[in-house]
Parts: C-alpha cells; structure tokens; sequence
C-alpha cells in the first residue's frame, strides 16, 4: 500500500493504474526513480498528470499483444461469417457469410499489437494497410500512412482494426466523417479502448445499415449498460473487455517485473519505456 512505502526505494512497482490516488500519494512517498506500471495502456495515469520526465516509467505494452491479437481475428472472423446470428438462431436461417481471405484490412496503430495482429493476418494474404503517427514502415503491411490519410485508408478496408493507444488526439478518431467513409459491406474491430469511437455515431450507422457491423472488445461507456441500444443491433458483436483476462496476463505481466527489476539493478536498459509526452 503507498502508507507503507519505503521513502528510500529506487524503484516502484503499481499494480492498480486506475488508482491514480494512490500512485500520486506513494510517489511523493517515496525517491523512486523508475515506475513500473501493470497496465499497456496508462491513458487514466496519463490524464492525471502523474507522468514526468523526472522518473523512467515503463508499462506492459507489447507484453499482451498476442491474447488481444487474437481476440481482434476472432471478431473479425465472428462478424465476417456471421457468428451472432448462428449462435442466437432457434431456425436453420439462410446460407450467408464471408471470409477474410484476400481482402483489404486497415489497422490503426503500430504498436505490439499491431505486429501481432499482422501475423496472423498473414496466412490470410490480406492487402494491411497501417495508420500510425509516423508513417514508418511496418512488418507484413502492404502501406503504412499516416493519421492524415485515415479518410483514404478506411475507404477501402474491409476490416478496421483499432489497436492505437488513446491519447487526447486519438479520443473519438472514429466518428460518423469517418464510418461514413467505411464501406457499406466494412466491419469495425475494436480491441483499444472504448473512447476511440463515437459511440452515437456508431448506433447510428449501424441502425442505417451504413456499414457491415461492429465487433468490439471495448465500449464508451464501459461497462456498457443494460438496454443499451448497442446490445439489440444485430450486426454488433460485443465482448465484455476479455481481450486480456487476468489468467492470460498474470504470467507475462510476472516475467515483464522481473526482467525489469533485474535490468534496472544492472543498470541496463528497461522494457516498455512509456513517452511521458506522448502518454504511451
């Protein structure tokens, strides 16, 4: 507990980043010169105003990358081949879905994610094209563009992955200007974070049939309520922020501390270092 915070320590390791109360109480009680922080995306640290060029803090980006990888193909996949409606049919239905194989993809973000994502992608022989702050190459995509080009890059896909980081520049990067240039046949995948997407603009270009579906780990607002118009679309698959449970990140989260406790001792550099400006 930060009572109970050795005024002394070099280093400290927060397992609870929504508690920025805390943290801000056990930083002033301590010396620490590098912050460990459980959590891949630190948006509520962030916003707190906690992060400072004063301290090294590193996070656990990347380190989850693979079960949320394979959650986003789930979705894809799911909502591709119609999934909801075969699991909630009391009645054979009528033939239809669609695979994956050949078609156009646009991922926003370039993180671990990302690199994870577009391996598995790659058995596919997906067109991926990348969405990032720098428009640096990425591994497996076919073009990586940059925040600017987001109008072009979502015309064409037939899948939109959201693996970004939020920031106050990537809050709501996808609203109606933006669905509106999906195609009508385009799904949304959202294993971010909830506030990336409008969520008034989503329900309304699902009600209208303005693009395919929407298959989303996260929501805005999370945990999205009961009666919420989103449950009752029939082209929206939702899953309740299960990307990454505690029994898939327990062990990797272990494995990050302890490299990086062993690495700040030797004095070598840590993993996972977070951009305090940038707040990933």
């Amino acid at each position: 507990m930060p009572t109970d915070a050795d005024a002394a320590a070099d280093a400290l390791i927060w397992l609870s980043p929504p508690d920025t109360a805390g943290l801000r109480s056990a930083l002033s009680a301590t010396s620490a010169r590098w912050v460990q922080l459980s959590s891949a995306g630190i948006e509520l640290v962030h916003a707190a105003g906690l992060l400072d060029q004063d301290r090294i803090w590193t996070s656990a980006k990347e380190i989850y990358a693979e079960p949320v990888a394979e959650h986003a193909l789930m979705l894809a996949l799911a909502g591709l081949r119609s999934l909801r409606q075969r699991v909630e049919a009391r009645t054979w239905g009528r033939p239809a879905g669609d695979s994956l194989y050949d078609e156009p993809v646009t991922i926003l973000g370039g993180g671990g994610i990302t690199a994870k994502l577009l391996e598995l992608l790659a058995p596919f022989r997906v067109n991926a094209t990348v969405v990032r702050r720098s428009p640096d190459p990425v591994p497996g995509a076919r073009q990586t563009l940059s925040v600017a080009m987001l109008p072009a890059a979502l015309s064409d896909a037939r899948v939109v992955f959201l693996a970004l980081a939020l920031t106050p520049e990537t809050e709501r990067i996808i609203g109606a200007a933006q669905l509106s240039a999906m195609r009508p046949d385009g799904w949304l995948v959202n294993v971010a974070r909830g506030r990336h997407v409008d969520t008034e603009a989503l329900v309304t270009a699902l009600d209208r049939g303005e693009i395919g579906g929407a298959a989303l780990d996260v929501t805005d607002p999370e945990p999205l309520p009961d009666g919420h118009p989103l449950w009752t679309l029939e082209r929206c698959i939702i899953t309740p922020h299960t990307a990454d449970t505690p029994e898939m990140t327990r062990r990797p989260l272990a494995l990050r501390i302890r490299d990086n406790v062993a690495r700040f001792a030797a004095g070598e550099p840590l993993a996972g270092v977070v951009d305090p400006i940038a707040g990933y």
